[in-house]
């Protein structure tokens, strides 16, 4: 059975796509940010849009409270990319969550998750690994920052984060997915470790999770192959 399968939509998204960010391929250096445009600033009160619920698809995290880590790369290969996920409350003005449990996870540079595999979903066995998978918890300005690597891609889907999100009791608030920018992915699959796999065969207009659109899941990303890229995103939750 193929992967692409067990990745069905949960809730339909809603608005505009983002401003398509300019790239120059001289130096692989992104710029400007791609705007997200789901929210007020960090910690102002105002008007938001909750971010649309998606499946955490075939490969959560089995024991996340187990993975408190801020720098979630292990032993994996790839351009630098640091994760900033502001979480904001749509039933307080969507004002910043502080102490929100923020749990993300995604494939490796040639595509694959580790806690599994061995089977027809993925052949490379990484029962036994854990890379790619933390668990942070939001400061006073609803922020959380991981260090990891750009996500590579696998076939029927366009790159992507998985992000479920708990209030400071546990009780989960939302199982979300962050997109990239387009013209961004194709900067880093055509270098480095990420170029013998080729460019990603699915955009997200095609991609069944965003598909329906992607204003409240498109990340803003900035930076280059050199110097590491930079992903920043606002999650809208009601809490």
């Amino acid at each position: 059975m193929e992967r692409k399968e067990f990745l069905m939509k949960g809730f339909s998204a809603l608005g505009l796509a983002a401003i398509i960010p300019i790239i120059s391929c001289s130096n692989n250096t992104v710029d400007p940010l791609e705007t997200d445009t789901t929210s007020t600033t960090s910690g102002t009160p105002g008007t938001c849009t909750a971010t649309v619920s998606e499946t955490a698809g075939p490969f959560p995290t089995k024991s996340p409270d187990g993975l408190v880590l801020n720098d979630i790369r292990s032993d994996r290969q790839g351009d630098k990319l640091t994760v900033n996920i502001t979480v904001q409350n749509k039933n307080n003005s969507c004002a910043a969550l502080a102490g929100a449990l923020v749990d993300i996870w995604h494939c490796d540079a040639a595509g694959s998750y580790s806690e599994y595999g061995g089977t027809g979903m993925q052949s490379t066995d990484y029962t036994s690994a854990h890379f790619l998978r933390g668990r942070q918890t939001t400061d006073a300005n609803g922020l959380v920052t991981f260090t990891s690597i750009y996500p590579g891609w696998y076939s029927g889907r366009a790159p992507h984060i998985h992000v479920h999100i708990y209030n400071a009791s546990g009780k989960s608030l939302l199982v979300t997915q962050i997109a990239f920018p387009e013209a961004v992915s194709k900067v880093v699959y055509a270098q480095g470790v990420y170029a013998s796999h080729g460019q990603a065969d699915t955009t997200n207009a095609r991609d069944n999770v965003f598909s329906d659109g992607t204003s409240t899941e498109l990340a803003t990303v900035t930076g280059s192959a050199s110097a590491g890229f930079v992903l920043a995103h606002t999650i809208v939750v009601s809490a």
